[in-house]
Formats: C-alpha cells, structure tokens, sequence
C-alpha cells in the first residue's frame, strides 16, 4: 500500500517539541475523557441506582474493549498511512462521546456512550508513540515519551479538580459536557499546524524500509523478542492495580475519609495526578541518564519502583487520618508513572521501523484489555463481595487484594534487565543489514 506522507525530513517550522507538546495534550485530553468518570461515581451511582459491579463495568470493561480491540486496527493504518489524519480523528471523536455520556438516560445509554470514548481514544497512543519514535533518536527517546506520558496524570488531574468543582455546581451531567467539547479545538489545530515525520529519519534507518509486516508477524516479533515479551506482561501485571486504583479512588476517599465530591477531586488532583505527572517525567530523565552507562540498570530501576510502590499503597489504604493518607498517596503516585515513558520509549527502539505503531498497539491491547478493563471491574465485584463482612470497608480491602499484583510486575522487569541489551544490538544489527 502507498504510503500518503510528506517527503520532507522535517515536520514545520514549530519543530519536534511543538509536536511533542501537542501529542502531550491530546493524551491529556484523552485521560481527561478517560477519567472524569470516577470522579462522578458516587452521583451517578446515586441517580441510576447502579452497583459497584456496574460502576466498575463503566469505568473498565465498557471503555477497555472497544479502546484495545480498535487500537490494534487503527496502528496497522498507522504503519501504512499518516498518522497525523489519525490522531486528529481520533481526538475529534473522543471529545464528542465524551460530552455525548451527559445526555444519558440510563445505565445502558450511558455504557454505549463510553464504548464511544474508547473508540475515539483507540487511535491515539500507538500512532503518537510512532511519531515520536522517528523525531529522536533512542538514546534521547525516553525522556519525550516520558513528556506525552505525563498527560495521563496531567489529564487525571485536570479531571478530577475540574470535574469535581463542576459537578458540585452545576451536575455531573454538565461535567461530561465541559471537559469534552475542548477537544474538538486542539482536533483542529494538530491537524493545520503538524506535518508527518519520515519514517525512520531519527533511526538513520530511511533506506532500511520495507512492506510493513502483518499483524502476526508483529505478534510473532514480539514474543520471540525476549525483552518486548517481559516488558508487555509488566505494563499488563501493574495497570490492573494501577488503572483499578485510578478508577476507585475519589470513590474511596469520599467513603472511608467521607469528603464531597469536590474535596476528593481536589486533593486527588494535587495529591495523586500532580505527583504522578512528576513521576512520569523524573523516570523519564532518570532513565535516558541511566541507560547511557547501563541500559539493564536503567530497567532494574523500574522493577524497584513497582516493589516500593505496594508497602506505600498498604500505608495509604489503612491510614485512618486523612493527612496521613494525602502523604502516603504520593509514592504509589510517582511509582504509578515512572515506567510509562521509559517503556514506550523501550519498545519503539526493540522493534522496527514499519512496525513501530502495531508494537505499541499490541502493547496497549494487553495492557488496557487486561489492565484497564480488569482492574476496576474487578476491585467493583471484590467490593460488592466483601461488602456483607466490612461493610463500608470494602472498598478498602479489595484496593489491597488487587495491589499485590504490582509485585508481579516488578518480577517481569526485572527479567526484561537481564535481555534488553543484547535484544537492542540484534534489532539494530537487523536493520543495518538492510540498507
């Protein structure tokens, strides 16, 4: 198939930062969509008499299908086509079912509007991730991956305060509609203001092209590729507790802490998606500086961060003042975020070049079918199930239940550590054989 893309090396006269802080806000933007829904939990909860199995439904399984089954689709168009008309599809859709879930009228109505959202925010990430991939070279890609990472805590944060406050002044109905039409305006600027990259420009890999392979090919890649095969399984393993928490928190704090929908917004806005947006970008400055010397140091790190990350979360979820709970808050915020661009930046440099989106969408197909849509649904059905024995509590001890797979993940990085430097000198040595 034609590749539809402009020739020129570079993209405008803005540059790769302007690309990269643009692609900063559509992640944003997108975890804005993604997560003012648990912050509204409680009200519509109330309003459509739901459970916290149906809750759970909402903010996992309902958005983490439609989002990874099409997110694997969208990349394959993303290694063929440009990838500029794809985000800024995907940005415009995003934002239209995201104000469209303010005008449901029931728990169904509400659900097909969320399935929505998670078709419009499938084309994002992978296609971003490739773009990025062929505007910095390896040795200086983590820290810019680490940058568009850090608007999902920025998004979460902006979610919450903002979603909140409106909520408790005008409804959550209201909430749906101001968060998402903004959208629609940065849809329109990427698309007059960015232009394509060439693939494999950062890489010195142009003439190294080829057909990009098929999606079992990819798969197949991936698997042999013993690194890729470790890393997928740690984003998968710790985004159960990761996105499970993320969904439950506000819901949490306003019923073991009993805040208003407004208390909990803020404080988990400063609290957990400031810190984490810090996070993502010291693991993304760390790494890139870590790896100079030690590229498996550099992994190493990151499995330490998932094991420091549980004894913290065990603090927070038992802490029974609620400044003790603010403060305990922070580690597993930070340690939430701190792999996020190392990672992406991981797997664009371990595969190659016409395979790059499709790399990242399998990624985020385990990742968010798994992680996104298991995690909250299933500390919803732990709640609802110990509910007869804690009561109140519940909620509290299906968090920690669900926390002990960030311990898991920390065993999968640390495998990646023991491969990942010889795996990058075969797929660099691969691609050389090419030219």
């Amino acid at each position: 198939m034609t590749q539809r893309i402009e020739n020129s090396s570079h993209l405008d006269k803005f540059g790769p930062r302007y690309v990269v802080f643009l692609l900063f806000l559509a992640y944003a933007f997108s975890f804005v969509d993604r997560q003012i829904l648990s912050i509204l939990f409680e009200p519509i909860k109330a309003e459509f008499d739901l459970s916290d199995t149906q809750l759970g439904f909402l903010g996992g399984i309902a958005f983490a299908l439609t989002y990874s089954l099409l997110g694997v689709p969208l990349a394959m168009l993303a290694d063929r086509r440009a990838r500029k008309g794809i985000i800024t599809a995907s940005l415009a859709m995003f934002s239209i079912m995201t104000a469209l879930c303010g005008a449901a009228g029931s728990f169904l109505t509400l659900a097909l509007a969320r399935i929505g959202v998670g078709i419009g925010e499938a084309g994002v990430n992978p296609s971003s991730q490739s773009m990025i991939a062929d505007l910095f070279p390896k040795e200086k890609r983590s820290t810019p991956m680490a940058i568009v990472s850090a608007g999902a805590p920025f998004g979460m944060l902006t979610g919450l305060i903002g979603g909140s406050l409106v909520a408790a002044t005008w409804g959550w109905r209201t909430a749906f509609l101001v968060v998402g039409l903004p959208g629609l305006l940065l849809a329109i600027i990427f698309w007059l203001t960015v232009r394509e990259p060439k693939r494999g420009s950062s890489d010195n890999r142009e003439s190294s092209m080829r057909d990009a392979p098929s999606l079992f090919e990819t798969f197949r890649y991936m698997w042999r590729t013993k690194t890729l095969r470790y890393l997928v399984l740690a984003m998968t393993v710790t985004t159960i507790p990761g996105y499970g928490a993320n969904a439950w928190f506000p819901a949490f704090f306003m019923r073991a802490h009993e805040l208003s929908i407004d208390q909990a917004g803020i404080i988990l806005g400063l609290g957990g998606a400031l810190t984490g947006m810090v996070g993502a970008i010291i693991g993304g400055i760390t790494f890139d500086r870590l790896a100079k010397t030690s590229m498996t140091n550099a992994v190493k790190l990151i499995g330490w961060s998932q094991i420091v990350a549980y004894p913290a979360s065990l603090l927070l979820y038992t802490a029974d003042h609620l400044v003790s709970a603010i403060i305990f808050l922070i580690i597993p915020s930070m340690c939430s975020a701190f792999f996020a661009g190392p990672v992406a930046a991981l797997v664009q440099s371990l595969s190659q070049v016409r395979m790059r989106a499709v790399a990242a969408s399998i990624t985020m197909l385990s990742v968010n079918l798994i992680g996104l849509g298991l995690g909250p649904t299933l500390i919803g059905i732990l709640s609802d199930i110990l509910e007869p024995a804690f009561g109140a509590d519940s909620l509290r001890y299906a968090l920690i239940v669900v926390g002990l797979f960030s311990v898991l993940s920390a065993f999968f990085f640390l495998r990646a550590a023991n491969s990942v430097e010889d795996d990058i000198k075969t797929v660099d040595i691969a691609e050389a054989s090419t030219l």
